[in-house]
This record gives structure tokens, C-alpha cells and sequence, in this order.
């Protein structure tokens, strides 16, 4: 197991099962912290709404770098594009690089335009999936 993962998960007071339901829940579907909470407390675990926000930023912070390191190559030919995207109401950036196999290489939302933003977007982008090709 991952080290940063294996420090998170020795802390947890309540079962794994139950600290990743509670997480899952909260990344997959738009409920709030106190809802998680009631759901469950109807299935017989008392578990505190600001414990559930505390684990699910420190799981999810240790998970997405396991992730980022699994995840699978892209391509060495890549694009990037910019585009402004309608989002609740508000108008969005989205920068993002995509491969030839039309792959997401990786994605930046901003609420403004911001040049130094994308170019550090840019140059993350290639630090974690190699220079593409031209």
C-alpha cells in the first residue's frame, strides 16, 4: 500500500468501508455533509458531518496522488485548446490537453482567463505525461 494512503487509513476512527462510502457519496452525488451524516445514522453508524469533510480532504488528497501515478499513459502527440464553458449559471475557462486518440491529458477550469494559469497548467501537464510531439 502506498505510504501516504497506509498514513491517512492508521488515523481513521471509523472502518475504512464506512469513511470511503461517506467519501464516495460526497464526490459522486450532490448531497451535503449533514445529509451523508442522516444517511448514515440510518444505517446505524453515528459518524459527525465535520469528520466526514476532515477525511474525505485528506482521502482524496492521498488517493488522487496514488491515481495520478496509475493513471495510463496518453499518447506523445497532444493538443491543447481553450474554450469558455456555461457552468451553473456563471461562464467558465476550460484549458485542456487532449491526445490523437482523443484521450484528456489533463483539464484546467478558471474563472477568469489567465495567461500565467494556463502556462502553469501547460507545464504541469507536460512534467506529468512527458513533452508531447509537435
Amino acid at each position: 500500500m502506498n505510504p501516504e494512503v497506509a498514513k491517512v487509513l492508521k488515523r481513521l476512527h471509523y472502518s475504512l468501508d464506512v469513511m470511503l462510502t461517506c467519501v464516495r457519496w460526497y464526490v459522486a452525488y450532490p448531497l451535503g455533509l449533514r445529509h451523508l451524516a442522516q444517511m448514515m445514522a440510518e444505517r446505524g453508524v453515528s459518524v459527525d458531518h465535520s469528520t466526514v469533510h476532515r477525511r474525505a480532504l485528506k482521502l482524496l488528497s492521498a488517493l488522487h496522488k496514488v491515481f495520478r501515478h496509475r493513471k495510463h499513459l496518453v499518447g506523445k502527440s497532444w493538443r491543447m485548446d481553450e474554450t469558455y464553458i456555461l457552468l451553473r449559471g456563471q461562464w467558465k475557462y476550460l484549458h485542456r490537453a487532449v491526445d490523437k486518440a482523443g484521450n484528456t491529458v489533463d483539464f484546467l477550469l478558471r474563472a477568469q482567463r489567465d495567461k500565467t494559469a494556463a502556462r502553469r497548467f501547460f507545464e504541469k501537464a507536460v512534467d506529468h505525461n512527458g513533452e508531447p510531439d509537435l
